[in-house]
């Protein structure tokens, strides 16, 4: 492994342990196993399995409800270095942030009693569902209904682009109650599987993170209890965008802990390869590369950092932050990955080099929890207090 960059802030000892603590299992138990997950579309159960037994599930979990409470910051290191080793093992484990997050901060009493543990020890993962056909980037148009019936909501509609909706045991999952409303209509709601009406749809093919199920779900008058309502009707889409905000720079984490991986295979690469009588790396050409691939992971990791630190401080704003190190860091990888494809020539084109993997991978991280276009809206109605 290539030496790091010096720590972006003075992490804590806590922190530091948990970065350690991760790399090295992500290094020695997951990383083998990257590739065959990939080329075999495999849930990561084994590998979910020993993150959760060393008490990493719930890094972002209060201590009350058997989590570790180290806040973002430590949630994002561990992310970076589950993504070095298996992007599709670092998106499982993040979405557990996203689904879990908005029951941490808005969640009843009850409710955090009720999923929190369970999603500490690793007992059960989480989904966040707010896309839908006609809903991606313009997510008040919400076309899921859902109607309160005495003590439950009937919900109605189409789900997609559900990150591990196949396997998780409580999906926060957004619908309307009104959809004249528009947003002001859009309602939270924390679904279980085994809810009448709840069922599986079709399983997506994906071009990266195979053995991250993405599936859509279908509610046919699913009926979820009024307690399973988070937060008050209309809330909804103020939960769904404070999720995001947390969450995004995780995705960001999860892009540089990618580009990182395709960063240390290059330089290892250019210093084995040989051309021309000598290694690939004294040829300047290829060390602008390196050094441009560098920076850019450099840079991605410091917004990251900083995104992350604000959220742990209670900063009450970070769209900003968040959008950036979001939009940022996952332009880096696709850029890094790339360039790591072309420093391995023709060899990068295929499996037996990990590169091309580490690019398939890092597309989507331009694309889901926003895509990078609508980060750069959110970044100027920031600017401008449009």
């Amino acid at each position: 492994m290539l030496p790091r960059m010096r720590d972006v802030f003075s992490l804590t000892d806590e922190q530091r342990q948990v970065r350690d603590l991760v790399r090295a299992l992500a290094r020695g138990r997951i990383a083998p196993l990257a590739a065959q997950v990939d080329e075999t579309e495999t849930y990561p159960t084994d590998q979910l399995a020993w993150l959760g037994a060393q008490g990493l599930m719930g890094l972002h979990i209060p201590e009350t409800y058997g989590g570790a409470g180290l806040g973002a910051l430590a949630f994002c290191l561990a992310v970076e270095e589950i993504a070095w080793a298996c992007a599709s093992t670092a998106v499982i484990y993040l979405v557990q942030y996203a689904g879990g997050f908005p029951i941490v901060t808005v969640g009843s009493e009850a409710q955090k009693r009720r999923y929190l543990p369970r999603l500490a020890a690793g007992e059960i993962t989480a989904a966040f569902s707010l896309s839908e056909p006609g809903a991606g980037s313009d997510a008040g148009a919400l076309a899921t209904t859902a109607v309160r019936r005495g003590d439950r909501y009937l919900l109605n509609g189409t789900k997609l682009w559900v990150t591990n909706g196949s396997h998780a045991g409580v999906i926060t999952l957004f619908a309307t109650v009104d959809g004249g409303r528009g947003s002001r209509g859009v309602t939270a709601f924390l679904v279980e599987p085994t809810f009448p009406g709840f069922t599986l749809g079709k399983l997506e093919r994906k071009l990266g993170i195979r053995g991250s199920p993405t599936v859509a779900l279908h509610l046919s008058d699913c009926e979820v209890p009024v307690e399973n309502r988070l937060g008050d009707e209309g809330e909804g889409f103020k939960i769904a965008l404070h999720a995001l905000d947390g969450s995004r720079p995780a995705v960001g984490a999860q892009a540089v802990g990618i580009a990182q991986a395709a960063l240390d295979a290059a330089v290892g690469y250019a210093k084995e390869r040989q051309q021309f009588g000598q290694p690939i790396a004294t040829f300047q050409g290829i060390q602008f590369m390196l050094a441009d691939m560098a920076m850019q992971v450099h840079a991605a990791r410091l917004m990251v950092h900083h995104a992350a630190a604000l959220l742990d401080r209670g900063a009450p704003r970070t769209a900003l932050e968040s959008s950036m190190a979001k939009c940022f860091a996952g332009d880096a990888a696709m850029r890094v990955t790339t360039d790591a494809v072309q420093i391995f020539g023709g060899y990068g084109y295929t499996r037996e080099y990990p590169v091309e993997r580490f690019m398939r991978d890092a597309k989507i991280t331009q694309i889901y929890e926003g895509t990078n276009q609508i980060q750069r809206v959110v970044i100027a109605r920031e600017l401008v207090g449009a």
